[in-house]
């Protein structure tokens, strides 16, 4: 279906979600025995991502993609060591860069971990326009994105003054809602510059929340999900029964 002219997707449960992410995945991604090419993506945080990179790094799709030519970034993370159970580096690491042997030249690690977090976000951006050969805005080939029941993205959250950020690719964040309150995100003009941004959703708890995102009228300050508009056909939403049934 579509509404407010971006596609979303409803499926049975979350495992189905994984699916049907993993399969835009490996369909856009490079294939063995082709020319080579980079493929820059973004991986989400959270949990909700887990089964999608449980299912990459399986015997079913891990031999239909060209890891090497892969590259990993990050939307945010968290001010914890890299192996801290709440690390998103350390969620994406466990479930899919060991178990693929992603080479760590291929990893572009957030070290919100450090004391100067306005150090690390600038140094990250360093690392954004390198990546992208200085580009002033890099276009990701995919992005992958959640949704929190309170509509944030990303670190992103209501009322956040990131929200307003147009000039920089990486800020800190000092007072999330949520623990622990100090993290780094990219800022909402790197997501609308995508290629493609893929929303995945899951659970009842956002069930209203994803209503009002993609058909309310509430400001985007409050519903941060909802300033990530990078085009008709350039975002999706795949979303469970549970999160997406009254749409």
């Amino acid at each position: 279906m579509e509404v407010a002219g971006y596609a979303v997707q409803v499926f049975k449960d979350k495992d189905a979600v994984a699916r049907a992410a993993a399969d835009v995945f490996v369909n856009l991604a490079p294939q063995p025995h082709e020319s080579p090419r980079p493929f820059r993506v973004v991986l989400a945080g959270g949990t909700t991502p887990q089964a999608l990179y449980a299912l990459l790094a399986s015997a079913e799709y891990r031999n239909r993609v060209a890891w090497d030519q892969v590259l990993f970034f990050f939307g945010d993370e968290r001010a914890v060591p890299p192996d801290h159970p709440d690390s998103n580096y350390r969620r994406a690491n466990d479930a899919l860069f060991r178990p693929l042997d992603i080479s760590g030249k291929n990893i572009y690690q957030m070290r919100a971990d450090r004391p100067d977090l306005d150090a690390a976000a600038a140094d990250y951006e360093r690392v954004l326009q390198s990546a992208f050969e200085g580009a002033r805005v890099p276009h990701f080939d995919l992005i992958f994105l959640g949704m929190g029941a309170d509509g944030h993205t990303a670190s992103l959250f209501p009322g956040s003054s990131a929200l307003a950020e147009c000039k920089r690719l990486v800020v800190p964040v000092t007072d999330a809602p949520k623990p622990p309150p100090r993290r780094l995100t990219l800022t909402i003009p790197v997501l609308n510059a995508a290629r493609l941004v893929l929303f995945m959703v899951v659970g009842a708890d956002k069930a209203q929340t994803l209503r009002e995102v993609l058909k309310g009228t509430v400001s985007p300050d409050q519903y941060p999900a909802k300033y990530v508009r990078p085009g008709p056909e350039r975002l999706a939403w795949l979303v469970d029964e549970a999160a997406g049934g009254t749409l």
